[in-house]
């Protein structure tokens, strides 16, 4: 049954960006562009996860980025051997179809799918990635197919988190964090997701914690934070089912424990409890969410660096971001998106024809071997 929510964990937990170099592509990655015009009122934002066994994920990345591109639909989703996450938009119909495409493997019929409206698309490319994990916590042997902890509906959750016998985790990142979380939760301060385990051996003891309850933004992040403690003799161990965003959905504001926004990794930056586009904007550079305040600091630069990063950035990167800027400026001045878009599709649509081309040449060459 698909459920109605905002923008999930999507691509969970990326790494900070690297100031080195000032991009975040992935070299196993395969990106090209989808052409729906920014103009359409509803893009339907669709976030997607499933655990589940994929031994020929390599092998989905080229058909799956195909009908991501003949669907119209952009954003990214990554695929592993434990199974397929990510966050996609784009009209009611396409997103439809790439649900329908999807759900044909049987592996992937009952796709956990989350979704919401948004007038502007949150996305402007569409990859596909080949991962070790869907959400990377960097623990051999975590697998949310064979544990996991107890699941909370969010109409049962104020109930829970308010019991004096429950410690209250966020599992997501600290800027994420930042911008929003329940009331009384404890912030780990992680980075990344990866850091959490570090976290757990550091701080939570289960002879003293008996009873665990941990959040993240749609829920998946939890499948396995929750997996690990289990793994680390954590009896009592609860998660909201469907993240915050399943929360701010079904809990009316008048009875809400949430304090603040929620980040989201798309266009949006971050929601509010109405999962409308929140208050925040994102800085281009480092890609950390920055208030009104933040853009009034003598450390802003639109497109070049802000105060999370200002004193981060070498003179040659902001050199580097400031002509980006730019250019963008000048695409934007002419009605256009700064990214190639409708070459690198093409490029993307040879390429794969090619492929095609070599296969049926190679699968021909062997039948007529004797």
């Amino acid at each position: 049954m698909r459920t109605v929510a905002a923008f999930g964990d999507g691509i969970l937990n990326p790494p900070a960006p690297d100031l080195r170099s000032g991009s975040q592509e992935d070299p196993v990655s395969m990106t090209a562009s989808s052409p729906f015009q920014s103009a359409s009122p509803e893009i339907v934002v669709c976030a997607m996860y499933k655990f589940v066994s994929l031994d020929d994920y390599e092998a989905l990345r080229e058909p799956l980025l195909s009908a991501m591109i003949r669907h119209e639909v952009r954003g990214t989703l990554l695929l592993a051997s434990e199974g397929i996450n990510g966050t996609v938009a784009g009209r009611r119909e396409s997103i439809d179809a790439l649900l329908d495409w999807l759900r044909a493997d049987p592996r992937l019929a009952d796709l956990d799918v989350k979704e919401s409206l948004t007038e502007k698309p949150p996305f402007l490319r569409t990859k596909v990635k080949l991962k070790r994990e869907i959400v990377t916590m960097g623990v051999e042997g975590i697998d949310p197919r064979h544990t996991v902890g107890t699941y909370v509906e969010a109409e049962q959750w104020n109930e829970l988190i308010t019991d004096p016998d429950v410690l209250l985790i966020d599992t997501r990142n600290d800027y994420e964090v930042e911008v929003g979380t329940f009331e009384g939760a404890i912030n780990p301060n992680t980075a990344a997701f990866r850091d959490f385990p570090e976290y757990v051996q550091r701080e939570l003891d289960p002879s003293r914690h008996k009873k665990v309850a941990m959040f993240c933004t749609g829920g998946i992040r939890c499948e396995k934070s929750t997996a690990y403690l289990k793994e680390q003799g954590f009896d009592e161990v609860y998660h909201l089912k469907g993240g915050i965003l399943k929360y701010l959905e079904s809990v009316p504001k008048d009875q809400t424990r949430w304090q603040g926004e929620c980040f989201v990794f798309d266009d949006r930056v971050t929601v509010n409890h109405d999962l409308d586009r929140g208050s925040y904007d994102q800085c281009h550079a480092c890609r950390m969410p920055i208030t009104e305040d933040d853009k009034h600091s003598g450390m802003y630069q639109q497109g070049v660096c802000c105060p999370h990063c200002h004193d981060r950035l070498s003179d040659e990167q902001k050199t580097r971001f400031a002509e980006r800027e730019r250019q963008m400026q000048l695409a934007r001045e002419r009605g256009e998106v700064h990214l190639g878009a409708d070459a690198v599709e093409r490029m993307e649509q040879r390429r794969q024809a090619k492929r095609q081309q070599r296969e049926a040449a190679r699968r021909a060459n062997k039948t007529q071997q004797p």
